[in-house]
């Protein structure tokens, strides 16, 4: 069987590539466990020094990634091109600091010498989706290579392509063969190959970006396998905007949040929730911003909205709507789907947005934002966290102190205030609630596929000696 992959901003076939076979897989396998063994030995330093190699090879190679995933997945150009060189700033980010955050830690106790080492657990499978192609792959790929993991990569079968492609780029910057290899899968065989892959002795954790429900699959698969998993799935962020907010300020914060990849992300502005007394100047201003994006081919200059990247997410997004304006949403701009070829759909607003609305009751993953009024703070802050989900969030104020103090009490991962949800190398990143656990960059990505190993060197002396302490 082969894998298809189709331009979204036409709806016609870009390429086809032949599915990975069983005798493929295995010898993949094999060489990832055995590249493991050697990566594990090779100091974090030397390992660093890969991860820089890496960053020269994406520089390199950007222009050719970021037309890849632009023509592949309908990224605007200029998203294509910010997303790789996102991925070469992570990797110099690691190859600066990860070498320290593996470093051994000494503890004081009663023995002569105790310390905490790190060792690397071996294959890690990653599960990832096609919406940041490299972004989502680099955030999970790096972080495990620094602490002396591999990689074998199951991605989306849309973004074969870029899938491959980044392979091929890790290989060019000399990464040894094993370290980083992707699995070409259809989705009519993706569940049966992932859960393969899960149970496989050869894996040894698994890293999944995708949907809460496919999440909650992985999830159980790994357990039943005692493997270790890290989960970031589905969002329903809130932007809270105070009335004491600048709002010009917030609402283009708001347009760019939400309609970033044409709506497509996880940690996206997916429900704006407002001050009533200030709601109407507030949708003023976002709307102005909002009739400023230019819907077209992403391929060119300009161009800030480009297709979804299938037709069923189209789909999902026109009847999402559909439904919140029958329930009594106002659609106030967009509301449909342009007359043209593609998977397009017009940027949408809408406003009196209540909780039992389709646009709130489901993720939305497109360019549809709600807008919700709340009574007071008090009563957006309910608002915030009435979802399952619990990723990313932000809340706008003037006043620094009292905003800080709103986001201690708002249930995400990360929450900004007076900005945007934004994952960056230098913070961890994940959710919780419905939005899965563990975390991926900075320290805690490092160390989450690591055997935090506690080593005690102890004089010898027998058993009955006062410093030997009870047994469990």
């Amino acid at each position: 069987m082969s894998v298809r992959t189709i331009d979204p901003a036409t709806g016609e076939p870009i390429a086809a590539y032949e599915e990975t076979s069983a005798a493929e897989l295995a010898g993949m396998l094999d060489r990832a466990r055995e590249s493991a063994v050697r990566w594990a030995a090779v100091a974090p330093e030397r390992r660093a020094e890969s991860l820089r190699d890496l960053a020269v090879a994406l520089r390199s190679d950007a222009g050719a990634l970021a037309a890849l995933a632009t023509r592949e997945m309908g990224k605007p150009l200029a998203e294509s091109q910010a997303e790789a060189e996102k991925c070469a700033v992570a990797c110099d980010w690691f190859a600066d600091h990860a070498p320290g955050l593996l470093r051994p830690e000494e503890v004081r106790t009663d023995a002569i010498r105790s310390r905490l080492a790190h060792q690397p657990l071996g294959v890690i499978l990653a599960i990832m989706p096609w919406n940041f192609p490299y972004w989502q792959v680099i955030r999970a790929l790096v972080p495990a290579l620094a602490a002396g993991n591999v990689v074998v990569l199951k991605h989306a079968p849309s973004t074969t392509g870029c899938a491959l492609e980044l392979a091929r780029t890790a290989l060019r910057a000399g990464l040894p063969e094993g370290l980083f290899s992707a699995v070409v899968v259809s989705a009519e065989r993706t569940d049966e190959v992932a859960s393969g892959l899960i149970a496989d002795r050869r894996v040894a954790g698994v890293t999944f970006t995708g949907s809460t429900r496919a999440g909650r699959a992985v999830a159980a698969r790994a357990g039943q396998a005692l493997k270790k998993c890290v989960l970031e799935l589905g969002g329903s962020d809130p932007f809270v905007v105070l009335a004491d907010a600048d709002l010009e300020n917030a609402a283009a914060w708001a347009a760019r949040s939400r309609f970033q990849n044409t709506g497509q992300s996880c940690i996206a502005a997916k429900r704006i929730i407002v001050e009533e007394p200030i709601a109407d100047e507030f949708n003023e201003h976002l709307l102005r911003h909002v009739r400023e994006l230019r819907v077209g081919d992403p391929s060119e200059p300009g161009v800030t909205i480009g297709p979804l990247a299938r037709a069923d997410l189209r789909d999902a997004v026109e009847r999402q709507v559909r439904e919140s304006a029958r329930q009594g949403a106002r659609v106030v701009i967009g509301g449909q789907a342009p007359d043209r070829r593609g998977f397009f759909y017009l940027p949408t607003v809408l406003d009196q947005v209540e909780p039992e609305m389709a646009v709130l009751q489901e993720e939305v993953f497109g360019p549809a934002v709600p807008i919700m009024r709340a009574r007071d703070a008090g009563h957006a802050l309910a608002l915030a966290n009435q979802t399952a989900y619990g990723l990313g969030s932000a809340v706008w104020t003037s006043d620094l102190e009292r905003g800080e103090e709103f986001a201690t009490r708002l249930q995400a991962g990360h929450t900004a205030v007076n900005g945007m949800t934004i994952s960056d190398p230098r913070l961890p990143f994940g959710g919780v609630k419905d939005s899965g656990y563990g975390r991926e960059l900075f320290r805690h990505g490092v160390l989450e596929f690591v055997n935090v190993q506690a080593i005690v060197i102890n004089a010898s002396h027998g058993p009955d000696d006062d410093r030997t302490t009870a047994s469990e």
